[in-house]
């Protein structure tokens, strides 16, 4: 690495890890929630299709599939095919998602990358033709360790996966970032429907 792109690195990987810092303060893990804050009378929901203002392709589609199932493990709303059928209508957008290194080795090559997503969201009553609950800056922070020495094997992200640290140590590093990022997406994604659903029931 030359001089100018060492003297670049120094700049800005600093305000790359105080970003993503500042972002994981604000991702919100929730309680279980209640519902309390839905209409009594509604049974019925519709998940219409999310915008996706990011470069990632199909990551509104991705989403979707969280929210879904998020929708359908708390039993207390069942998701139709048709906004006809629907007392609530559901619609949003991915504002944002990013992907940024965090961390580095002493050659200043990436070994950690952070992932976040934020999202915006309302819910429509139907019956009331009107908005009765909107939100912004929905969002969830994860790490991506992309090299086996940077793996914690403790974490919530490493245990959810089919993997042992034995099985990490006999990666090459390419397969160690494939499994890692994918697995960090995938726990953001869950975190992020399972933080819309808990706001969206409680009327946050």
């Amino acid at each position: 690495m030359n001089a100018a792109m060492r003297r670049l690195s120094d700049l800005f990987a600093p305000v790359a890890a105080a970003g993503l810092a500042i972002a994981l303060g604000g991702c919100g893990y929730h309680l279980a929630a209640s519902g309390d804050a839905l209409p009594p009378n509604a049974k019925t929901i519709y998940v219409q299709k999310f915008g996706n203002a990011t470069r990632f392709t199909g990551a509104n589609d991705e989403l979707m599939r969280y929210i879904k199932d998020e929708i359908a493990m708390h039993d207390r709303l069942q998701e139709v095919d048709s906004p006809s059928q629907a007392d609530l209508i559901l619609s949003g957008a991915i504002e944002s998602m990013y992907t940024l290194p965090t961390g580095y080795n002493s050659v200043l090559e990436p070994t950690i990358y952070g992932q976040s997503i934020s999202l915006t969201a309302q819910l429509k009553d139907v019956k009331q033709d009107k908005i009765i609950w909107e939100a912004h800056g929905i969002n969830n922070d994860q790490s991506a360790q992309i090299v086996a020495q940077t793996v914690v094997t403790t974490t919530p992200t490493f245990q959810q996966q089919n993997l042992r640290g034995s099985d990490i140590a006999q990666m090459q590093d390419i397969q160690v970032a494939q499994t890692q990022t994918a697995a960090a997406r995938e726990q953001m994604m869950q975190q992020a429907a399972k933080n819309l659903y808990a706001e969206m029931a409680e009327g946050f």
